[in-house]
């Protein structure tokens, strides 16, 4: 079983890209409070596709909290010599939690969930 569920706020605004015909991701960082006595926050990379992908670059910004829902996805490469590798959530759901939409002050925005992309 692969899913994972977090809530944290935007770390970065979100970035929203074209990936071949009809395809679009956004991506953003999410830093995640550990808890405890250390305090602290993981920062977790999210992809969203498609639809979820444009109405996250629509309404989020840096700072916004947010639920997010998904798997985890790893990836590995070459660079410079030395093996890297990344592990970033791919995202089923988002929900947003809170706060004013991205281009207006105070107004809330509905949490919705779109289909899972491939």
């Amino acid at each position: 079983m692969n899913t994972v569920s977090l809530i944290g706020n935007l770390a970065t605004d979100v970035d929203l890209r074209e990936v071949g015909d009809d395809k679009k991701v956004a991506s953003f960082l999410l830093a995640v409070d550990r808890g405890g006595t250390d305090g602290g926050a993981d920062f977790v990379s999210v992809s969203a596709w498609d639809r979820q992908g444009e109405l996250c670059a629509e309404y989020l910004a840096k700072g916004r909290r947010v639920g997010v829902e998904g798997r985890l996805k790893s990836r590995s490469w070459e660079e410079d010599g030395k093996r890297r590798t990344a592990v970033e959530v791919v995202a089923r759901r988002v929900e947003f939690l809170g706060g004013p939409r991205r281009d207006e002050g105070g107004a809330e925005v509905i949490p919705f969930e779109a289909a899972a992309a491939g």
